[in-house]
């Protein structure tokens, strides 16, 4: 009797790349004498969530997948319950939802690796699906990969590289205390950590030279990955670091930026640092860290940047004129995106390295577009600086592509660039992310290219966190001011 079709062969769910990098996984998890793997995958918030299976475990979700409930999705960034899971609907209007039933996590053998700082140990990213093989609604990997289906229409494809800013700080507590946990809906207090150099002396040698302990780890760490990185650099807060990268087409740009990102926490900590991407950190005198996301076009067959102008003294193409000219008309809602956290908004301020509008210039790092290139430079690209460090990657890029395309598609004409892009007459970018959401929830775009359900469901686990933020200035009587509070040390200090 023939064998029973797999899930994934059931919904024809992998490549025949796919299946071929997944018989050479079953020869590594040999050659390399893993005990486990770690079944991982992005929550909404961009956080990294997973499971460890033993290798026949493994070996049997490598083909069939595996179980894994869907409550994370259900959760914002301290652990509350938004939905009402147990009720008809599970709280979102969804039969599927109800009772918070299982998922289907199908691994990605693209994405596999055996993680240098913990022997023995592989990991995985896994794509989401309900158990009939629909993708499932709320995935960010899968929402990436749909908008990137429609590029591929195009014959473009999309090509990413990042720049990453973040702090690297000491552990100053041997353990943790009852100070430290939380409940459902209150984190704990972060554990206190030290400066890991005095800061302020832009790309100091010496100061950096404090630090290359941790960067000798990462950079091994990095390296074993395959995440190309390019520099590691001291920039300007005590301990804050920028992390650059080669480009790579988005889909596997936003896989190593989530990668990136829980290995530096994980390596940080097992040497006795701690590693934080939460944009402003409520300790003196730490400046905000933000994430430059470079872009560009290129034609799938070819590879040639298609944002590239042919013309002399021009700087893009007219279809990159009209991408940029879509990353312009709908900055304001895609914002939500871009910088999706209540402490990410202390970043918008004039002369500060960060946009506070929806301007463009040629190499200007004031504006919240920078291009970058020209007639002859097949590196042409736009720079997005309006970004977070804590940003949920595959929506941050989705977000670029889906108001870049729609530029392309409409013709649309780009306003003139600027020199003085923190007085010149274009759209504020949200103060707040109570008015980030409410543009998104106001803008047909969106709901077009995602869905009401997603876009329904994102701003209500939003509107949810930053609830929680006003509710603890009202109880506690701080006033919202410049500084960070300490609700937000609290709530992302140590989730990000």
């Amino acid at each position: 009797m023939p064998a029973r079709p797999t899930f994934i062969e059931r919904h024809c769910l992998w490549s025949k790349e796919q299946q071929r990098l997944a018989a050479d996984i079953k020869r590594r998890l040999k050659a390399d004498k893993l005990r486990f793997v770690r079944l991982a995958w992005s929550d909404t918030h961009g956080y990294v969530r997973a499971k460890t299976l033993t290798v026949p475990a493994f070996l049997a979700a490598l083909s069939g997948g595996y179980n894994i409930g869907v409550a994370t999705t259900t959760l914002d960034s301290a652990g509350a319950r938004v939905f009402a899971s147990f009720t008809r609907g599970g709280g979102m209007g969804l039969a599927e939802m109800t009772g918070s039933p299982n998922l289907t996590v199908v691994a990605d053998p693209a994405t596999f690796h055996v993680l240098p700082w913990a022997p023995g140990v592989g990991w995985i990213l896994c794509d989401e699906y309900f158990n009939d093989g629909t993708p499932f609604h709320f995935a960010p990997r899968q929402l990436l990969k749909k908008a990137l289906q429609k590029l591929a229409a195009l014959k473009l494809e999309s090509v990413i590289g990042t720049e990453v800013e973040w702090y690297l700080l000491r552990v100053a507590e041997e353990h943790l205390t009852e100070d430290n946990v939380g409940a459902p809906g209150t984190r704990g207090r972060p554990i206190k950590t030290w400066p890991a150099e005095p800061g302020y002396h832009y790309h100091s040698e010496s100061n950096m030279d404090l630090m290359q302990g941790a960067f000798d780890a990462l950079g091994d760490a990095y390296e074993a990955l395959g995440l190309n990185l390019r520099s590691i650099e001291n920039e300007w807060g005590p301990g804050q670091v920028e992390c650059t990268f080669a480009p790579r087409t988005a889909l596997q740009a936003a896989d190593n930026v989530l990668l990136f990102r829980t290995a530096t926490r994980q390596v940080c900590r097992r040497n006795g640092y701690f590693a934080t991407f939460m944009a402003r950190p409520a300790l003196r005198g730490y400046y905000a860290c933000g994430w430059h996301l470079h872009q560009s076009l290129v034609d799938a067959a070819s590879g040639a940047n298609r944002l590239m102008p042919q013309k002399s003294g021009e700087v893009l193409s007219p279809l990159g004129m009209s991408y940029l000219a879509g990353l312009l008309q709908y900055a304001v809602p895609s914002t939500a995106f871009g910088t999706p956290t209540v402490n990410g908004y202390r970043r918008f301020k004039p002369n500060s390295l960060a946009p506070d509008r929806a301007s463009w210039a040629y190499d200007h790092r004031g504006a919240m577009i920078r291009v970058l290139g020209g007639a002859g430079d097949p590196a042409t690209r736009l720079e997005n600086r309006m970004g977070e460090p804590a940003a949920n990657p595959y929506l941050f890029i989705l977000s670029q592509i889906v108001t870049g395309l729609s530029g392309i598609e409409a013709k649309l004409k780009a306003p003139p660039a600027t020199d003085e892009p923190y007085t010149a007459e274009r759209p504020m970018l949200p103060k707040t992310l109570p008015e980030a959401l409410d543009a998104l929830e106001k803008e047909p775009l969106f709901r077009r290219a995602l869905g009401d359900t997603f876009i329904d469901y994102f701003i209500k686990l939003k509107r949810t966190e930053a609830g929680r933020y006003q509710r603890s200035l009202e109880d506690s009587g701080e006033v919202a001011g410049d500084e960070p509070s300490t609700w937000e040390q609290n709530e992302y200090f140590d989730f990000f």
